[in-house]
């Protein structure tokens, strides 16, 4: 259950990666476009001939300001959609159709009953006893404020209701209306109800959120830590803007005479302070209370989260993360728009954001004590701590002081954030669950091309080969109900069960995999480059065949199995029937082993040093020959050269691998060292490309042996033949010191 439940909040997770790509640019567009046409802003710095109305500038800045606005007044059906899509196991398409026909229909549900209790009169306005905030307008319909939150409730259910039935088969008469026809059909009459049970459930939770504010403004420096801290942690809802607005608006922010006017709310305070500044000493603090703290976590500390989940993000993936990271930081750090880091880190691993929530609770707090008082127009980024601190003067606003408590925060979030990601390997990006040797293949596009060609020609007497091969791994996977998603990698098919205990190994090698791995619920079975080949053909065929045909062809096969298993474990006993059994196939196999092979070709080795068994590799799955057959050898000088004439199909990325094939048809992967990838190229100085063609003895590569032992765990490097057909065996000819050139193994072919 611990697996399956961690499984699923790591595929939500992933959902929310795409709606979270477009942030970084909306929060730039609309920090940019908010800061910049502030009227303040403008009449203060006398900058109308610039930025005035009418102005290109000012133009452009509004059109900016309206582009970010309008993502993320729509943020919400952009997750629904987002969430949908990412969770749907096929035709994503038709939970992305869904989800915004739910999303609608949930809030015209909620509209239509705030017009009938009479919290939305019937010229459109709001009944005066209904709380500010609370109901707000959702793609032009007024509904309830529920954030973001509504949507990822949207995504979520439609992406199960679709699940469950983009298949149904519906009777005869109501046939047009089955399959993916009845997702958008079920997820509307769904979410009609979810409409009517939200406007019950939400304006409690919206109720109590409000009434916290009154705590606030009354304790002081104790206040202003409750009042970050739930802020913060109202961020996941969208409810946040309910909470703080009344502070920065409103009397509940408090109020203060300001050039003989009474001014209300924290913000409306500093700013008519700042109109009035030639006549401030220092800019009150007690109403930047609310805000000034978000410079110190929003330029300082999450920038420090963000360098944390880059250093913790796998060697492979760290381009990859880095890139989201980068432009979710610059956003943070300019705009202060912080959703696109919190995302990235909040539903995969919730522990880290309360540490976030503390801390930045805590950096209001510590603002208020220092006096700080930097305002803002937007949020706590770059732009406004120039505007609204640096500019005023450290006399008005403090802002010195934000630098050197940035710095520690700094520090506390990439080394808390660094120990707990490790710690409890939580899944931030970069650190998603892959297989990085499995990696070695990615760009073997000619071994692909191969595979295809041989799962194709595998066997055509029952004219569809692949619905063959597909129904005997569904069999050995427990049954069609025991699947519960498919995916794979370059050389793996990455399945999800429901019950590990009905997997049947047995079968599934005889599949033609190489290896079987369990982790949980999850199932991998080894099959090398053809494996994108046989996870289509798999899913095609459980998507055309019947629960009830299927599951009894699962029952039958798991049946034999285990009788397989039964006999296999019986030869170990004293049942004589199975010893003779097993004795008559022992001498048959003895018999095909004294056979002389048909052919032999002679694989030499790459480099000069100790070669050895494939066996002894210090590596799991190489020494199970997961990924193939052949030897390892442990280099003694930094040079790796061509072990016969041939080709080179790939170089891995970090350098520490390559493809290659030899001119008599041996496909092959020369791995310099284990886990080499992590050194991320350093160390390695690859002397060829692929594509290229080359001689016995032309160099590959050159090592630094020294970094590599001083930052490798091992510099033992597997030379495996990848594609052994069932013919064909390996045979070690070198066992000891061995320099390159000289024959490391022999690959055998009988006849079969």
């Amino acid at each position: 259950m611990k697996d399956k439940i961690f499984g699923v909040l790591q595929r939500v997770g992933r959902s929310f990666m795409l709606p979270i790509a477009i942030l970084p640019v909306a929060g730039l567009l609309l920090g940019l476009g908010s800061s910049f046409t502030n009227t303040t802003t403008i009449e203060t710095y006398g900058l109308q001939w610039l930025l005035g109305d009418k102005t290109i500038l000012h133009a452009l800045l509004v059109i900016m300001n309206a582009v970010g606005s309008a993502i993320f007044d729509n943020l919400p059906l952009i997750f629904a959609v987002g969430v949908a899509i990412g969770m749907a196991k096929k035709e994503k398409e038709v939970s992305a159709l869904s989800a915004v026909i739910a999303y609608f229909v949930m809030n015209v549900s909620i509209n239509a009953m705030l017009k009938i209790s009479g919290k939305i009169l019937a010229d459109g306005s709001i009944a005066k006893d209904v709380l500010d905030g609370t109901i707000t307008s959702v793609c032009g319909i007024q509904s309830l404020q529920m954030g973001v939150f509504g949507g990822i409730i949207v995504g979520l259910g439609v992406a199960a209701l679709h699940n469950r039935f983009y298949k149904i088969e519906l009777p005869n008469a109501l046939s047009f209306f089955g399959g993916t026809r009845f997702v958008p059909i079920i997820s509307t009459v769904a979410y009609l109800f979810v409409g009517i049970l939200m406007y019950f459930i939400w304006p409690t939770v919206q109720n109590g959120i409000y009434a916290l504010g009154g705590v606030v403004t009354g304790t002081g420096y104790f206040g202003t830590l409750l009042f970050g801290i739930i802020k913060r942690a109202l961020i996941p809802f969208g409810l946040h803007h309910v909470f703080y607005m009344p502070f920065w608006q409103t009397a509940v922010g408090g109020t203060m005479e300001v050039a003989g006017h009474m001014v209300e709310g924290g913000q409306n305070i500093f700013f008519a302070q700042l109109a009035d500044s030639a006549n401030i000493a220092h800019f009150s603090a007690d109403a930047t209370r609310y805000f000034s703290g978000e410079f110190i976590f929003m330029i300082f500390g999450l920038p420090g989260a963000a360098l944390a989940m880059y250093k913790c993000a796998k060697p492979e993936k760290k381009k990859q993360a880095g890139s989201l990271l980068l432009s979710a930081t610059l956003a943070c750090m300019f705009t202060g728009i912080t959703e696109p880091l919190e995302f990235s880190f909040l539903f995969v691993a919730p522990a880290l954001f309360a540490v976030q929530v503390v801390l930045e609770g805590s950096a209001y707090m510590i603002a208020h004590i220092l006096n700080i008082a930097v305002g803002l127009t937007f949020s706590g980024g770059l732009l406004d701590f120039f505007l609204f601190g640096i500019l005023q003067g450290n006399a008005k606003t403090s802002w010195l002081l934000v630098i050197p408590v940035g710095i520690v925060y700094f520090l506390l979030y990439y080394f808390i954030f660094s120990f707990l990601i490790k710690k409890f390997d939580f899944k931030t990006p970069g650190r998603e669950d892959d297989d990085t040797e499995t990696k070695l293949y990615t760009k073997a596009d000619v071994n692909e091309r191969k595979a295809a060609k041989d799962v194709k020609n595998f066997d055509e007497k029952a004219g569809s080969v692949a619905d063959e091969l597909s129904q005997t791994i569904s069999r050995g996977l427990g049954g069609k109900a025991n699947i519960s998603d498919v995916d794979c990698c370059a050389t793996r098919l990455r399945i999800t069960v429901i019950d590990p205990e009905k997997v049947n190994d047995v079968l599934l090698k005889s599949t033609g995999a190489s290896g079987v791995v369990h982790k949980g619920q999850g199932v991998q079975i080894i099959y090398g480059p053809r494996v994108t080949v046989i996870k289509s053909d798999l899913e095609d065929y459980l998507a055309s065949v019947t629960e009830e045909h299927f599951e009894d062809d699962a029952v039958e096969n798991n049946t034999a199995g285990a009788d397989e298993v039964k006999n296999e474990n019986a030869a170990s006993a004293t049942d004589s029937k199975t010893e003779d059994s097993s004795t008559a196939s022992d001498k048959a196999q003895e018999a095909a082993d004294t056979k002389e092979p048909t052919s032999t070709v002679i694989i030499s080795s790459p480099m000069t040093g100790i070669a050895a068994d494939l066996s002894t590799a210090p590596d799991e799955a190489f020494a199970g020959k997961m990924m193939g057959d052949g030897a390892v050898v442990t280099p003694e000088e930094g040079v790796v050269v061509a072990p016969e004439d041939g080709t080179v199909l790939f170089v891995f990325d970090t350098k520490h691998a390559l493809g290659f094939t030899t001119d008599s048809g041996i496909g092959m992967i020369i791995h310099v060292g284990i886990d080499t990838v992590k050194l991320e190229g350093k160390g390695f100085d690859v002397q060829v490309e692929a594509g290229c063609h080359v001689n016995k003895g032309d160099v590959l590569m050159k090592l630094d042996l020294d970094y590599l032992k001083a930052n490798a765990p091992s510099v033992t490097t597997p030379v495996i033949c990848t594609e052994l057909k069932d013919n064909q065996k390996i045979r070690l000819i070198t066992d000891g010191p061995i320099k390159a050139g000289e024959p490391l193994y022999a690959v055998d072919t009988y006849e079969k």
